[in-house]
């Protein structure tokens, strides 16, 4: 098999490189009435012969957690084993090694297997200071995203790069598939929504790559002044956004099933209401239920305390009724590629205390509903009974001029 690597420069000081692979069917060599097969989805990350090169003889600092894997083995760990010079981790929401609880405060610490200092991003630091990185000459950033605007990555993504534009610093980024890539869809955050959970004017589901969202936050001016961060890509082999990815490790505590990731861009809304999505239990965002719901509906499970997953959940240690989605069949939502609102309506309708179902003042672990919609028009849109038509056509022009700017700036079919 031949290999070749491809290298673009592209504007705004931006390096692409990735493989194509060339190769041919056993059988007639000739290539005629040979089958094509699908080649494997290479990471960034797996191919080392495209970026080792651009880090030896460098201190390098990474923006890393669990999902971060060259083969099987953490990519700091395997770097180091190469003889980088890796100084220090910048670490997200969970922390470095994913052992952190959703929305829980990450101290800065050092981390006991490598002895590498690491600098939380999820605490009073949101990004990379001048002392941060005035022992740095290069930073690594590889996280799996699930490509939703309230799963907080691309917000760590997005603050990476304002402290690496404004200390000259260049950032790498080693790409991966995003698992929901195939959908955009919901509706924009309106400016004045802007939060921990709706950083950038996007919909619900954006549609990209982590590589492909940092060229648009540099294209689309998000960082302070409209500076701009040196960025080299390396992209993903092989693949395309309709092609479907199982994640090798999963992204946080409470995304620990392939069907939850899937489930994730919708089901998370449900953080806006009085329904628990299952945290504090081990299959969170494939249920949902309230006790209120008894005898309405059949399935029910009860939330418990998890430490690492959820310490004080929603309805904690009481019975839940609802509707179980472990065997949805999300490839419903690939031929779609639309968010599901039906969840939503319809457990509106069943609700039998309908001024509590999205009133925050009832538990301290609901979320702000207009929050996560990014948008103050949906809750009242479910409180009237609008049809779904009516939602989703209350969501344009908005989402057809997203969809069309984002073509700008992928990376991928």
């Amino acid at each position: 098999m031949k290999k070749a690597i491809i290298i673009a420069l592209l504007p705004l000081q931006i390096t692409i490189i990735g493989f194509i692979l060339f190769g041919q069917s056993k059988g007639d060599l000739s290539g005629k009435n040979s089958e094509i097969k699908p080649k494997e989805i290479i990471t960034g990350a797996d191919q080392l012969s495209s970026y080792l090169s651009l880090l030896k003889g460098k201190r390098i600092a990474m923006v890393v957690n669990q999902t971060s894997i060259i083969g099987k083995k953490p990519s700091v760990d395997s770097l180091l084993a190469l003889g980088i010079n890796v100084v220090k981790v910048f670490g997200p929401e969970h922390g470095f090694r994913g052992n952190a609880s959703n929305g829980a405060k990450v101290e800065d610490n050092t981390d006991p297997k490598t002895g590498i200092p690491i600098i939380s991003l999820y605490g009073k630091n949101k990004k990379p200071s001048k002392e941060h990185l005035a022992d740095v000459d290069l930073v690594v950033f590889d996280m799996q995203d699930v490509g939703c605007r309230f799963y907080t990555y691309i917000n760590t993504l997005n603050h990476v790069m304002e402290g690496c534009a404004e200390n000259n610093k260049e950032l790498i980024i080693l790409d991966r598939p995003n698992p929901n890539g195939y959908i955009v869809d919901g509706p924009m955050l309106e400016d004045d929504l802007h939060s921990g959970i709706g950083m950038h004017p996007i919909p619900i589901t954006h549609g990209m790559t982590m590589g492909e969202f940092a060229q648009m936050i540099n294209g689309e001016g998000w960082i302070p002044n409209k500076i701009k961060c040196k960025l080299t890509i390396i992209k993903v082999a092989n693949y395309n956004h309709d092609m479907s990815y199982e994640l090798p490790v999963f992204p946080s505590p409470n995304l620990n099933s392939q069907q939850s990731i899937l489930l994730y861009p919708s089901i998370c809304l449900f953080e806006g209401t009085i329904l628990s999505q299952g945290r504090g239990t081990y299959i969170p965002f494939t249920v949902l239920g309230a006790p209120a719901l008894k005898g309405k509906y059949e399935f029910h499970f009860k939330p418990v305390s998890i430490p690492g997953m959820s310490e004080t959940p929603l309805h904690q240690n009481e019975e839940c009724y609802g509707i179980d989605l472990r065997n949805y069949d999300t490839s419903e939502l690939r031929k779609s590629r639309k968010l599901n609102l039906k969840w939503m309506m319809d457990l509106y309708k069943a609700y039998p205390y309908k001024e509590k179902f999205f009133d925050k003042t009832q538990s301290r672990q609901m979320n702000d509903i207009n929050l996560l919609a990014g948008t103050r028009n949906f809750k009242q849109q479910i409180i009237d009974g609008k049809s779904e038509e009516e939602i989703r056509k209350s969501w344009e022009p908005g989402l057809s001029a997203y969809k069309t700017m984002r073509k700008k700036y992928l990376l991928y079919p």
